[in-house]
């Protein structure tokens, strides 16, 4: 037989071969497998039992851990609980404390405040009292006022007696305000001879160096009450026409009078007193002339604003006159004083001759006593003598000068006071 023929031979045979290991293989694979088995078997078992026994322990444990667990869980939660309660009481008394401390100054703020405005509302409520009682008193004062300009209006309309008592009355309250006296600065109704006969001035108002000017206060007052009293714009142009026209003819009337050819000492005009400020702009506002006219004229229209003005410079004349008049008497008492004074200083000044003169006669006396007198009277002191504890005194002379008086008598006396 050829190689050929034995290798497939050969092959059927390690085939076989193959066969026979791999069944014997598998047959031990399945003998370990079952033994594996049963030992699975039995490990599964145990592990059964165990698990049982697992499961046994795993129940009591769980039901010994739940007891303990529960009870643990209470003493813990109690314990937690009682201890957040006590942090969160703890925190909230910090809380508390450090709300306190912030809002104690707010807190103070606040009080401050509310005493602020407690004062405020007082103040306010004494305020508010004061001011209804001011309006109260403001009313019935104005009240008041409309009464008595009514009772004025209604006196005014009588007729041009009872306005010039007014018109007499309103100046010399002007004049006194200014600082005149009355009889001595001014002098009401006084009578003045003229080539026309007796005539009346209201007032005389006197100057400082012998001057006087005349003031005349008889105004005419009916046409403007008129005025106030009109219904319609026509009759009250109407009414303020007629008043511009009686002052303008009282004023006329008061230049013929020529009051200041009555008084040496006079300056040239005369004053027109209207007793209103009112009064004279009314008549301004329909004759604007007015007041160059009265110039021209030598009147001179004046209100208590402008007469108040014009005599308050004739009291502040008054009053340099009288400290001048002062100021010469206070020359004279010093003129006077120093001459006493030069007369008194030559009496001290001879009085100090005297005392320097008795002072040399005196210290010569002295000296003349000591050596002439004294020494022989000591000598009854060196015999023994008995005077009867007697000492002869020792006779000091006077050493201080007397002062003279070099002021009064010097060369520093005023010249000019001198010679007087």
């Amino acid at each position: 037989m050829t190689m050929e023929s034995l290798l497939p031979l050969a092959l059927t045979v390690l085939a076989l071969v193959g066969v026979v290991f791999w069944g014997l293989s598998e047959r031990r694979r399945a003998d370990e497998a079952q033994a594996m088995a049963s030992d699975l078997g039995a490990r599964l078992s145990a592990a059964e039992e165990r698990g049982r026994l697992l499961e046994d322990a795993r129940s009591t444990m769980a039901e010994a851990f739940a007891a303990v667990s529960a009870k643990t869980v209470d003493q813990a939660s109690e314990a937690f609980l009682k201890r957040a309660e006590e942090n969160f009481k703890a925190r909230e008394t910090l809380a508390h404390a450090r709300m306190e401390t912030v809002l104690k100054p707010v807190a103070e703020t606040l009080a401050k405040f509310e005493t602020q405005v407690l004062a405020i509302e007082k103040a306010r409520v004494e305020e508010t009292g004061g001011l209804k009682e001011q309006i109260a008193a403001l009313m019935t004062a104005s009240v008041a006022t409309q009464d008595e300009a009514r009772k004025l209006s209604a006196a005014l309309r009588r007729g041009a007696g009872v306005q010039g008592r007014w018109g007499e009355q309103t100046l010399r309250n002007v004049l006194e305000a200014a600082g005149l006296q009355n009889r001595f600065d001014f002098e009401e109704q006084f009578s003045v001879d003229s080539d026309e006969g007796r005539r009346r001035p209201d007032v005389k108002v006197h100057m400082p160096g012998g001057g006087v000017f005349v003031i005349d206060a008889k105004v005419s007052l009916n046409a403007f009450m008129e005025s106030l009293e009109a219904v319609d714009d026509a009759a009250r142009d109407a009414a303020l026409t007629r008043h511009a026209a009686s002052v303008r003819t009282h004023m006329g009337q008061l230049s013929a009078k020529a009051y200041w050819d009555q008084f040496k000492t006079s300056p040239d005009f005369v004053a027109m007193f209207v007793p209103g400020d009112g009064f004279l702009a009314a008549a301004l506002d329909r004759l604007p002339d007015l007041m160059t006219e009265a110039m021209d004229r030598k009147v001179l229209l004046v209100t208590p604003t402008t007469l108040f003005a014009l005599c308050k410079a004739v009291a502040y004349g008054w009053r340099v006159e009288e400290q001048s008049k002062n100021a010469d008497q206070v020359a004279k008492l010093g003129k006077e004083l120093y001459k006493r004074l030069s007369v008194m200083g030559g009496h001290a000044a001879a009085l100090g001759k005297a005392l320097d003169g008795a002072v040399g006669r005196y210290n010569s006396f002295v000296g003349s006593l000591e050596s002439q007198v004294m020494t022989q009277a000591r000598r009854f002191e060196e015999l023994a003598v008995d005077h009867e504890g007697k000492e002869l005194i020792a006779l000091e002379p006077v050493e201080t000068a007397v002062r003279p008086v070099t002021k009064l008598l010097g060369d520093d006396r005023d010249p000019a006071l001198g010679a007087s």
